[in-house]
């Protein structure tokens, strides 16, 4: 059994930070536990190669929801990333790191120090943004961000004026002073190599002595002193491996895998628990409660111009752009499916934007099997307009269906749930026709392909989006933040309640979803939550492992 000062469970958007950030100091021995593998391929280099791994079982969990009756009883696909660099390495690379909104929100739910004010230092000092620094962006962090408005295509700037012609704002910059309107969005992407959290963080860290990254490292249960974690038991390899932390074990997982450990662990409901077998060392009815996701839609339309149809589809297309790509990393191969997009309201009496937007040169409507369409579009010019609810106020919950370490968890989304959620959805989805019958881009289409001009009514637009809709991949908040035991998981500190030894620090922490792409938050998280540890560790000495320093 090997000892280590951290144990950190899971190296995605916020694991590879924490890692990183504790070993900096080369004070601590860090262990690293990642039940995926090596993020060196190359459709996971290449940014628009995360199509090939969308079903892909070497580096995504491939998580499937239950049937929803909200999206018409359909199970909706869940990628999470099994690998380095976790969901930073297969997702769409978007920069968005929520409204000041959102964060102020979370402070004055109890939780002090996350804040805008107090979590903007840490997203400058993550940053090196090509657009140059401001009081709001940052330069020379770890994770470089680009500025693509010299790089989209043409169509782009059809739909960006189109959106203005419907009433939005031009916007420059969604991390600026306001999210509200359209523009090019900001990707993680670097020389045309995609920038994740292993890119930026892990690879760094794991030149240092005392850092031990284990990949293929399934992590099946906490260990515990009474009520103090002091390890894990992990699976590698076929053989069960055990690993003893002095400090503290840190769970990085996301919102499907740290709940489920948790669960196995026996934290969380005592009922579940005992109805599967598992002792219960400490109950927490929160825990996998209060799942919160942003459910999207696209809505396409047949082009009289070309796209990018018509270069990606082609057997001399593809070649054309992988010759691009690899000789110059450049070209629709080195850039996320998004393009442009922005933010707007619903209705106008909402003080700031309760939607997002999604703008693709290209179109999907006839899949191929096996694989998401990404690089087999349609054989006609097509592209789509997507949205997504921000802070929808549906809930859903992810619970274990057995003991089973090796068993997926139960993953129950409950989509539309609410009235609200469905009124805003459908106002949403009319101000996308809205959009689309603006010159320059209506002077383009030849004609609406889904959901098709015979669906106009309410109940038929309702209807569509509960069949079309499903997951843009951001589910958080299973293992919430906050000041009362009773009705979260983790304090403001990250501590689980009632036991000592143990932290959360992932996107399972969000007291409530962000308005955006939830990437950079849970980077950010990462970023803050070791700078906890690392704050509690200077003023609470603990035994040393036999690899620190005095």
């Amino acid at each position: 059994m090997q000892t280590f000062d951290f144990i950190v469970v899971g190296s995605g958007s916020a694991g590879s930070v924490v890692a990183e950030r504790l070993s900096a100091s080369g004070r601590f021995s860090v262990l690293v536990l990642e039940a995926g593998g090596t993020d060196r391929r190359f459709f996971v280099q290449m940014p628009l190669g995360y199509g090939k791994t969308f079903f892909d079982p070497k580096v995504n969990w491939n998580y499937a929801a239950d049937a929803d009756p909200g999206l018409a009883g359909n199970k909706d696909h869940w990628p999470r990333g099994k690998i380095l660099g976790g969901s930073s390495s297969i997702n769409a690379m978007v920069w968005i790191r929520g409204a000041a909104e959102d964060f102020d929100a979370w402070r004055e739910a109890g939780n002090p120090g996350w804040s805008f004010d107090d979590l903007l230092p840490a997203f400058r000092a993550i940053e090196d943004n090509q657009a140059g620094g401001t009081d709001l962006r940052g330069t020379g962090g770890p994770i470089h961000v680009t500025d693509n408005r010299k790089n989209v295509h043409p169509l782009t700037h059809r739909f960006l004026a189109a959106a203005q012609a419907a009433g939005l704002p031009l916007n420059q910059d969604f991390n600026g002073a306001a999210q509200e309107g359209v523009g090019v969005y900001q990707i993680t992407t670097k020389g045309g190599r995609r920038m994740s959290a292993a890119r930026g963080f892990l690879r760094p860290a794991m030149k240092r002595a005392n850092v031990t990254v284990e990949t293929d490292a399934l992590v099946t249960k906490v260990l515990f002193e009474g009520k103090r974690a002091c390890g894990v038991e992990y699976l590698q390899n076929g053989a069960k491996q055990t690993a003893r932390a002095g400090r503290e074990v840190i769970l990085s997982g996301g919102s499907v895998n740290t709940p489920q450990l948790l669960q196995l662990s026996g934290i969380g409901p005592a009922a579940l628990l005992a109805d599967l077998g598992i002792d219960v060392l400490h109950a927490n009815e929160h825990v996998g409660r209060n799942l919160q996701d942003h459910q999207g839609i696209n809505y396409t339309w047949k082009a009289k111009v070309p796209t990018l149809n018509q270069l990606l589809r082609p057997w001399w297309g593809k070649a054309l752009a992988g010759m691009q790509y690899l000789l110059l990393r450049s070209g629709p191969l080195s850039m996320s499916m998004n393009q442009g997009g922005g933010f707007f309201r619903t209705d106008l009496s909402r003080a700031r934007p309760n939607m997002q937007l999604y703008f693709q040169v290209f179109s999907t409507v006839l899949p191929k099997a096996g694989e998401r369409p990404i690089l087999t579009p349609d054989p006609f010019p097509g592209f789509s307009i997507g949205l997504s609810n921000c802070r929808p106020s549906s809930r859903g919950e992810i619970m274990i269906r057995s003991a089973d370490p090796t068993v997926q968890p139960r993953i129950t989304v409950n989509a539309y749930s609410t009235n609200s959620d469905v009124a805003e959805m459908l106002d949403a989805v009319k101000f996308l026709r809205r959009i689309a019958a603006q010159s320059p881009i209506a002077d383009v289409i030849a004609e609406e392909v889904l959901p098709g001009p015979s669906i106009t009514s309410d109940a038929d637009l309702i209807q569509d989006f509960r069949k079309r809709s499903g997951t843009v991949y951001h589910p958080v908040s299973t293992c919430r933040m906050g000041p009362d035991p009773t009705s979260s998981v983790v304090d403001p500190r990250l501590r689980v309640h009632g036991l000592t030894g143990l932290r959360v620090i992932d996107a399972s922490i969000f007291p409530d979803n962000i308005t955006g792409n939830t990437n950079a938050a849970s980077i950010m998280t990462g970023w803050k939550g070791a700078q906890l540890v690392l704050e509690d560790v200077s003023s609470f000495r603990c035994w040393r492992s036999p690899s620190s320093s005095p």
